[in-house]
């Protein structure tokens, strides 16, 4: 069925209300920033940290394998899209629940049902991500693509400099656990206005069918991977330049254990950081036509290298140290709008939810990363561990320079 362009222009609109409404609630229930603090303020530890990090970047990024198999035979994903965004809700909703009642809780039990939630939260949000490039791909036309990603990224900055400034408010106006209760109900609250876009969605054109089984998806991956080499050099790239991502929780335990920055600053973290990614997405929108993705993946290698080393020169710099967290917001920024772009490019509408699969659970290393790091801080230290994800970010400039897209 060709898609028509009325139709093509009404879900790009319904897509870019959930991208404005998701970046309002973004800051609220932020991974790199919001839920390590409160993991760290209610007790939580480098291991603890190291866990919960792994779960919500690369233990999330992982299910989408099975998930992947899970959807590869149904035509109409909207319906699991809706369901998954509204479980997403209901785990941020038991946070705030948890939060408010935390005081006469046992500690242990806050942070166990932390992980549990947390776990739902991400696992959610895995499954979600695999309806929503699918229909996405097949809804809006080829050639709007692009201006999507950018008007997108431009549209949720402005969004998240809102939400930074609210989620930086609510975290000072209130104290600790009230104003993470607080921070989560306005995160729930927002994420459900969000989804509203997508029961507009009209999904009519159905997703090539591939009868398959978990066995059969599993077998089919080296397949793909040997056909194309985009593919091939994707993944290596999403599991070295992609653990900058992850980066930032680690870079707010550096500042809590060098005593100079106290966690009270995560509101000034947040701004920044989201100051970072508004420019980065600005200026990605004004070259929207002309910027390729290599090219910002290029640029991605040299900025994301080079955080760690500014995170160890400034943890002694409370007047510095926020612009680590600009820097990151561009890294971030830029590197999801490459990431996603590259990914749609090299998959058609046979393929994509396949190749989304592959793509989370080609993710090995981002998955285990934040563990195995959680682990060596504490008997290496900040320097050895910090350097050594600088040297191998950068290392990812070679299977960049061997992109065709």
């Amino acid at each position: 069925m060709t898609l028509q362009q009325q139709e093509s222009n009404k879900n790009f609109k319904a897509f870019i209300w959930h991208a404005a409404f998701l970046a309002l609630a973004a800051n609220f229930m932020d991974i790199d920033t919001v839920i390590p603090a409160m993991l760290l303020s209610v007790g939580g530890n480098a291991i603890h940290l190291g866990i919960l990090t792994s779960i919500m970047v690369g233990g999330a990024s992982f299910m989408q394998l099975f998930f992947s198999g899970m959807l590869s035979n149904i035509a109409y994903k909207k319906k699991f899209l809706l369901a998954a965004i509204n479980l997403r809700v209901l785990s941020l909703l038991g946070l705030s629940t948890l939060f408010y009642f935390s005081k006469s809780i046992d500690p242990n039990i806050v942070l166990l049902t932390i992980f549990g939630l947390i776990l739902i939260f991400s696992f959610s949000g895995s499954f979600a991500n695999i309806s929503y490039i699918d229909i996405l791909g097949k809804t809006i036309t080829k050639a709007k693509r692009k201006k999507f990603f950018s008007l997108k990224q431009f549209i949720s900055s402005i969004g998240l400099l809102i939400s930074a400034f609210g989620a930086s408010y609510v975290l000072k106006q209130y104290v600790f656990p009230e104003n993470y209760s607080v921070t989560f109900i306005f995160a729930a609250s927002l994420l459900f206005i969000a989804s509203g876009g997508f029961y507009f969605l009209s999904e009519k054109t159905p997703s090539a069918k591939k009868r398959m089984n978990l066995k059969n998806f599993f077998a089919q991956m080296p397949k793909e991977i040997k056909l194309n080499k985009n593919l091939k050099n994707y993944l290596f790239i999403i599991n070295m330049l992609g653990i900058g991502v992850s980066l930032l929780p680690f870079v707010i335990l550096l500042a809590k254990d060098s005593g100079s920055i106290s966690l009270e600053s995560i509101g000034s973290f947040i701004i920044f950081r989201t100051l970072g990614m508004a420019i980065g997405s600005i200026s990605l929108f004004y070259k929207a036509k002309s910027f390729k993705y290599k090219n910002v993946l290029l640029f991605n290698v040299f900025l994301g290298s080079a955080l760690p080393i500014i995170a160890l020169a400034l943890q002694n710099n409370a007047v510095l140290f926020p612009g680590i967290f600009l820097l990151a917001g561009v890294f971030v920024s830029t590197y999801k709008v490459a990431m996603n772009g590259i990914l749609i490019e090299i998959s058609n509408d046979e393929n994509r939810t396949l190749y989304a699969g592959i793509s989370g659970a080609g993710n090995i290393l981002t998955s285990i990363f934040p563990i195995i790091a959680g682990i060596l801080l504490a008997s290496l230290g900040y320097n050895i561990v910090f350097g050594f994800i600088s040297l191998i970010m950068f290392a990812s400039i070679f299977f960049i320079r061997k992109l065709r897209c």
